[in-house]
């Protein structure tokens, strides 16, 4: 069943089809289920894609995420290829998937990915400050976190890999939520309600009662609100916010490309290098979408460049 959930997401960002008939090119080495840290006596795994021939020092973290469902199974070369071709690391990232945990513990997750590459940076010959970050619609609102939330790590922290930053130096995705406040329209609240009430899980936000010595749902308005603003990344925007590309069609019933221009103009507004690119007719998703790779890879060009 979970299998089947994180294929019905990737399907839900319109590469399933894509990923499961393209040509693979045999000019990378793979290692699979890479332990980046471990959580509830579970290890969280990533495939780390390493190109064979001209390594360009740069990393692309890719966040394995439909609907905020994560699972190792999902991860197909043919997505990250156009990366590899152009001498990218590349990591795929599994975040503790839905329906089990939510999309503030995914967040979570990705930092510590985030903090753990750059830990291990010489162990990978990528250099910690040339980091991207990539993903379709639940990964690209989990790119955008990273971009817009990721932060510097704890001097006193007792393990080393929460000393390290989880901040990138671009992000680039396709059609990511941004604001769950103001979905699709101002004062639509899609919390798992509305458009995402099929996407309820996620949302479902709890904590532990000491006295009870169990889980409570959360339930008090004020406290949700809070989250929601903690979740969307259009509240998180400042001005030391890497480059961010996004990709978006503009029929999109899911992920609204409202979305897409909210956080847009919020960054460029605050100084930081933004561009929305618009698929006309498009929906969650289209037939040639990784044809947009090569959009995605000029724009890790331009901003991860040798310093």
């Amino acid at each position: 069943m979970v299998l089947k959930r994180a294929v019905v997401a990737l399907l839900l960002a319109a590469v399933g089809a894509q990923l499961a008939s393209a040509q693979e090119a045999d000019n990378f080495e793979r290692k699979e289920d890479v332990i980046y840290g471990r959580k509830d006596g579970l290890a969280m795994t990533m495939d780390v894609f390493t190109p064979k021939e001209n390594k360009n020092g740069a990393a692309i973290i890719f966040c394995v995420s439909g609907g905020w469902v994560s699972a190792h199974a999902a991860i197909h070369p043919s997505f990250v290829q156009e990366f590899l071709n152009r001498g990218y690391t590349v990591f795929a990232v599994v975040h503790g998937s839905q329906p089990k945990y939510t999309n503030l513990e995914a967040v979570s997750d990705m930092n510590r990915a985030v903090r753990y590459i750059r830990t291990h940076a010489a162990d990978y010959g990528v250099d910690p400050e040339r980091f991207g970050i990539t993903g379709a619609s639940a990964g690209g609102h989990l790119s955008l976190m990273i971009g817009t939330a990721g932060a510097e790590g704890s001097a006193d922290a007792m393990d080393a890999v929460d000393k390290a930053s989880s901040r990138v130096q671009a992000v680039a995705c396709f059609f990511p939520p941004t604001d769950f406040l103001n979905y699709g329209k101002d004062g639509e609240n899609a919390m798992g309600r509305g458009v995402l009430a099929n996407f309820r899980a996620p949302f479902d936000y709890q904590y532990y009662d000491d006295a009870k010595q169990e889980f409570e749902p959360i339930t008090d308005e004020q406290k949700l609100d809070e989250l929601a603003h903690t979740i969307s990344p259009v509240y998180q925007v400042t001005a030391d916010d890497p480059p961010t590309l996004i990709i978006h069609g503009d029929a999109d019933t899911l992920v609204p490309i409202q979305q897409a221009q909210l956080v847009i103009d919020k960054l460029k507004g605050a100084g930081v290098e933004a561009e929305l690119v618009t698929k006309p007719g498009a929906g969650h998703g289209w037939p040639d979408l990784l044809k947009d790779m090569a959009t995605l890879g000029d724009w890790f060009d331009k901003h991860l460049g040798k310093k």
